[in-house]
């Protein structure tokens, strides 16, 4: 592929984004002939299709998916550079983070609401994946850090460092009904009672699952759900019984309108900051190692 042409990479990304050449042409202030001539151009250029025809829309190829997600980020950071020169400030840092899909979305909000408050502006991008692919794209330098509930797996042949976030005990919640009718004797009260569950690869359902076991609690498993978003709404929605760190008791509580069933201080979570280096170089990085123990330890056993 020659050097790109970003003049028909601009016409490309507005009929990807209108889903029309003839929407695209009125935004641009052109002919529509203009307009596919020089999509014709970039397909030429690059050597495949763009995009594909479904009934009378433009649907883009997997390719045009693929150069679109491209010309999001150059046209995004063009209207960014423009804004900076108009006001002078400086380009914000970045720090990319990836989050294992089964920890907990309130105890990542908290951990980075000071990168939010900082003076300096810092743009904040997050993936969401499984531990092991996180650790992957991380020993490439494709992330900063990574955040997880356990340790990477051995079998995952990347050279890590672990630096423990925060170890709390873990609280029950429920929806006010339902634990008005719990709160009394418990944890007793949990046998044959609705309760939901984190799935297998949650690094606290196996020590959840022997604490019932140990106290002689059979529970209802109403649902196992990965997503602690959708395990709160449920738990809201007073489908079950949910248990979640004790480090973000006050904002579940809070955020969700649910009420605290009761506190297991001896059934332990423990997040981590996964790095590729033992010396972290970045000083956002940096600051949030050295503050989040006392951001997240601040809270009920």
């Amino acid at each position: 592929m020659n050097d790109l042409n970003y003049h028909h990479l601009l016409y490309f990304w507005h009929v990807s984004r209108e889903g029309s050449v003839t929407k695209a042409a009125e935004r641009l202030g052109v002919s529509q002939p203009t307009v596919s001539g020089q999509l014709t151009s970039l397909e030429k250029a690059i050597g495949k299709p763009l995009f594909t025809r479904v009934g009378r829309s433009l649907v883009l190829s997997d390719t045009g998916r693929l150069v679109a997600e491209y010309a999001d980020d150059i046209f995004r950071l063009g209207t960014e550079l423009s804004q900076a020169i108009a006001s002078g400030r400086s380009k914000p840092g970045r720090l990319v983070v990836g989050v294992a899909d089964v920890v907990p979305k309130l105890l990542v909000s908290k951990l980075f609401a000071p990168v939010f408050a900082a003076p300096e502006p810092v743009r904040l991008v997050v993936h969401e994946n499984k531990p092991d692919r996180l650790a992957a794209d991380l020993a490439q330098n494709l992330l900063d850090l990574v955040i997880t509930d356990a340790p990477i797996a051995p079998s995952v042949r990347v050279k890590v460092y672990h630096h423990s976030l925060v170890s709390c005990g873990t609280t029950l919640f429920a929806a006010p009904a339902l634990a008005t009718r719990l709160k009394p004797g418990f944890p007793q009260s949990l046998h044959d009672a609705p309760v939901l569950l984190p799935t297998d690869d949650a690094a606290i359902r196996r020590p959840l699952d022997h604490w019932f076991a140990t106290n002689q609690l059979v529970p209802v498993v109403r649902g196992e759900v990965a997503d602690s978003a959708l395990l709160k709404a449920l738990g809201q929605a007073g489908v079950g019984a949910f248990a979640l760190p004790s480090a973000v008791e006050a904002e579940v509580v809070s955020q969700y309108g649910v009420t605290v069933v009761g506190r297991v201080p001896e059934l332990k979570q423990e997040f981590f900051a996964v790095t590729a280096a033992r010396r972290v170089t970045n000083p956002v990085v940096g600051e949030l190692l050295a503050t989040a123990k006392a951001r997240l330890s601040a809270t009920k056993d």
